[in-house]
């Protein structure tokens, strides 16, 4: 069951931290050779792509922080308009999400951080809301604020944005922003 959001908890956080394997992808890696280049397939959810561009649209920064190095990641961060993304195949998070916090001026009680594993630990006991997807580790879980009813991969980064925006009062009109935007656009398409 999730933990509840106040307001004033919401409205306090700037900046949104991701990891990959395990939030916004279902931890597989799928590896393979084509004519002697290997190649790296990740699945990623299309609703955490919504959530992201939701909670973009609401002001917050949504920074993505792997301790793997992949191309499908940069170019899911480019296509998502990530407002940051740092691949650290050592997997030194917390150094480099601090950078992400100074570069974007935000202090550490200002950002939550949505995490799964062991990896992701330093960052969540940093942050102001610490976030667990359903399927994280019990290390994480014991340091979560925020525990998700859903699975990384599975739109667990939708509930979250669902559950922050509803908490700040957004919820209703940046979805309304998002539909009202689309409509625009297919009139003038059709005219």
């Amino acid at each position: 069951m999730p933990g509840m959001i106040t307001r004033d908890e919401a409205r306090r956080i700037r900046l949104v931290g991701l990891d990959v394997d395990g939030v916004l992808t279902d931890g597989g890696i799928y590896l393979g050779d084509v004519s002697g280049a290997p190649l790296e397939f990740k699945r990623f959810d299309i609703q955490d792509g919504l959530g992201v561009r939701l909670m973009r649209s609401a002001g917050i920064k949504v920074v993505i922080v792997t301790g793997r190095v992949s191309e499908s990641v940069r170019l899911r961060a480019m296509e998502l308009e990530a407002d940051d993304v740092v691949q650290d195949a050592q997997a030194r998070k917390l150094p480099l999400f601090r950078r992400i916090l100074e570069r974007h001026d935000v202090a550490p009680g200002q950002a939550a951080f949505i995490g799964d594993d062991v990896p992701d630990l330093a960052i969540l006991r940093c942050v102001g809301m610490p976030v667990c997807v359903a399927n994280a580790v019990p290390e994480i879980q014991a340091v979560s604020r925020i525990q998700l009813e859903r699975s990384g991969g599975h739109g667990a980064v939708r509930e979250f944005a669902e559950l922050l925006l509803t908490a700040r009062d957004e919820w209703k009109a940046v979805v309304e922003r998002y539909v009202t935007a689309r409509i625009s656009l297919s009139e003038e398409v059709a005219e």
